[in-house]
């Protein structure tokens, strides 16, 4: 459930986390979760499908989205700028960024996008998820985008187990020597709240973890059903 709070802004939960108080009724669990799939498919994979442009940065104005939203899908002929918005602040892994009157996916694009994100404080180490059956290549190539137009790393072993768990119960993890491979040229870009953007990764700055390393991630750390 979505909700406003007059005071504490927008949460996801029956009452404020701060205040406790109910707050203001935005949207149900059904709408959140659709409307979050079609947010991040627009900004993603499929503008087109919505007569929607990108930018060369990734980004779309809001009321613009709303209004193909609203024109595609009748039933959420209430939508504003606002519910997007809240959609956006809310997200637990940072999918979103919203700036004035625009918004953009800071991850996951598997369209032709220019992403100008933060390149400072990268952590020294980051990971990445493969198959037993990839380890081997991936560590005599390095690492390169596949499906999606970067290579994405994520911030702890138990965050690249998570993302991983989604293609194989027990995914390898990969440590990437993040400093090393920035001192080397490679462009390192934090996107989401645990995720960070690479073009490639050469197999230098690569090592196989022991699989102790990288313990299974509690409840809280567990993928959501569907869209990463």
């Amino acid at each position: 459930m979505l909700k406003e709070c007059a005071q504490h802004g927008y949460f996801r939960a029956e009452v404020c986390p701060v205040c406790g108080q109910p707050g203001r009724f935005l949207m149900n669990d059904r709408e959140l979760d659709h409307l979050g799939r079609v947010l991040t498919g627009i900004l993603r994979h499929f503008p087109d499908r919505y007569q929607l442009t990108i930018d060369p940065h990734g980004w779309i104005p809001l009321p613009q989205i709303v209004r193909a939203i609203s024109q595609k899908h009748p039933v959420y002929h209430w939508l504003r700028v606002q519910h997007l918005v809240a959609i956006a602040e809310t997200d637990a892994k940072g999918r979103y960024e919203v700036r004035d009157d625009r918004i953009r996916a800071t991850y996951g694009h598997t369209v032709e996008v220019d992403l100008d994100l933060p390149t400072e404080r990268i952590p020294d180490r980051l990971f990445y998820p493969v198959t037993e059956e990839e380890t081997a290549i991936v560590l005599e190539v390095g690492l390169k985008p596949s499906d999606r137009r970067k290579v994405h790393l994520s911030k702890t072993a138990a965050d690249a187990r998570a993302a991983g768990s989604v293609r194989t119960p027990h995914p390898v993890i990969l440590e990437v020597d993040a400093a090393k491979a920035r001192g080397g040229g490679i462009v390192i870009m934090q996107a989401g709240k645990t995720v960070y953007l690479a073009d490639r990764v050469p197999p230098e700055f690569l090592r196989r973890l022991p699989d102790e390393a990288a313990p299974t991630p509690g409840p809280e750390s567990a993928p959501p059903t569907g869209e990463a």
